[in-house]
């Protein structure tokens, strides 16, 4: 094997528990603590609420199952795009792979400001600002990740437990206080079919980071097994710590205390702790918001290193350090990701990113749809049950949910398509000069 070639493979060296931690420590954040009060204004009934929030886990459940069966049939560090690409041609595959490395860049310099504005809050570096601040912990999590894969699967390990473990902490003070006494209300007068739209558009939201544990299908042990068991195991424990947060809020809150309310967690806090609890809340941020960003630190690595592998960004990205870390896709995205957030653009782009999100599951799960058709002999080692129910279920729901984003904010819902757009363009062109698809494009 020459030198080339044993630096041109990421290694498999993740197991399940780091499985179970990305589809855990993609979903919990900051949105948990927020979203309570968006959803108690939406619906006031505390049965409906609940309700809702399984039923959030449910409609994830029925999204995933395409992924599940895609990732371990084709399990590999481009994940979407070479699902899309196998199923609909290059062009389209171009399109979702460069769609979801720009959705993860641009988080990453989302998430790197938050980091820093928590860190302010507690008094952290205060003469700094928040997109120094945020260029500073992004190359700090970047270090992280260099030092090879082991280890940064290690960090987000402990992170996710540190997530979990905190929350159920919260839980745990908040029904050791006094219940507060609850109105009795009809679910049917609780809210009209707007007031749930609304809340479950927040819900949905709030468990939204699940899927790209596929993107670490060529690192995983035995992905086959993997794959299906953190997935399943992820969705079930976020699904439990979010409906235990919210049986716990509404022990101690009101649904109109809740509604009230831009941070209902830290409300909630505040009875069990007191004036400490504020600061309770800020320091689970900075932990929960920089678990994320690392996370999509490792992602986008991934995701260049399968565009450059595939011949769509320069050879170079794709070398693999001897620590399994794919180094030069790693500083690329870190760079421009920092780019983002020191000049203060990731506002606007991160806008576009919820529709882009939203509807490449539903080109994933219409791919799981074509490749039964076009490649029935693919080797499947998780199948959708029920097939091909969960998948037109999910392109129906998913499809709904990206119309209703659309219309609330039509600009950045349609930008985000508008973005898709030009680089099938410009992919377009480049293959009509003969030098796409393949690695010809970047050759000199």
């Amino acid at each position: 094997m020459s030198a080339r070639a044993a630096h041109s493979k990421l290694l498999r060296v993740l197991g399940l528990i780091f499985g179970v931690a990305v589809v855990v420590g993609g979903m919990v954040g900051q949105g948990i603590l927020r979203t309570p009060g968006i959803v108690a204004n939406a619906v006031n009934s505390p049965g409906l609420i609940l309700s809702l929030w399984i039923a959030g886990a449910g409609l994830v459940a029925i999204s995933a199952f395409a992924y599940v069966e895609l990732g371990t049939a084709i399990p590999s560090a481009g994940g979407p795009y070479d699902f899309v690409s196998r199923a609909f041609g290059p062009l389209a595959g171009v399109i979702a792979g460069w769609g979801l490395w720009f959705v993860l860049v641009t988080l990453e310099a989302f998430l790197a400001i938050v980091v820093a504005e928590f860190l302010h809050r507690v008094g952290v570096l205060p003469d700094i600002g928040n997109s120094v601040l945020a260029v500073g912990i992004l190359a700090l999590l970047t270090l992280v990740n260099w030092t090879g894969t082991r280890i940064s699967g290690g960090s987000q390990v402990a992170f996710s437990a540190l997530k979990g473990a905190a929350l159920m902490a919260l839980v745990v003070l908040l029904f050791a206080q006094a219940s507060v006494q609850q109105p009795s209300v009809a679910t049917e007068d609780a809210a009209g079919f707007l007031g749930i739209v609304v809340a479950m558009r927040a819900i949905i939201n709030t468990y939204d980071g699940w899927q790209d544990i596929v993107l670490f299908g060529e690192e995983v042990e035995k992905p086959e097994r993997t794959l299906p068991r953190a997935m399943a195991t992820g969705v079930l424990s976020v699904a439990v710590i979010y409906v235990l947060v919210n049986m716990a809020l509404l022990h101690v809150l009101s649904p109109a205390h809740m509604a009230g309310s831009t941070l209902p967690a830290a409300d909630a806090a505040k009875l069990a702790l007191g004036p400490t609890g504020d600061l309770a809340l800020t320091l689970f941020g900075v932990l929960s918001v920089a678990a994320i960003a690392n996370l999509s630190v490792m992602k986008s690595a991934r995701i260049a290193f399968a565009l450059a592998r595939a011949g769509h960004l320069p050879r170079k990205l794709s070398e693999v350090a001897s620590g399994g870390t794919p180094r030069s896709a790693l500083a690329v995205s870190s760079i421009l990701a920092a780019a983002f957030a020191a000049t203060g653009t990731y506002n606007t782009v991160v806008a576009m990113n919820v529709a882009m999100t939203v509807a490449l599951v539903v080109v994933v799960n219409s791919a799981a749809i074509r490749l039964r058709r076009t490649d029935p002999d693919l080797p499947r080692p998780f199948r959708i049950p029920f097939y091909p129910l969960p998948a037109i279920a999910a392109i129906g729901l998913n499809l709904a949910l990206l119309a209703a984003l659309v219309f609330e904010d039509p600009v950045h819902g349609l930008g985000g398509f508008a973005f898709l757009a030009i680089i099938g363009v410009v992919y377009a062109i480049f293959h009509r000069a003969g030098q796409a698809p393949g690695r010809d494009v970047f050759e000199s």
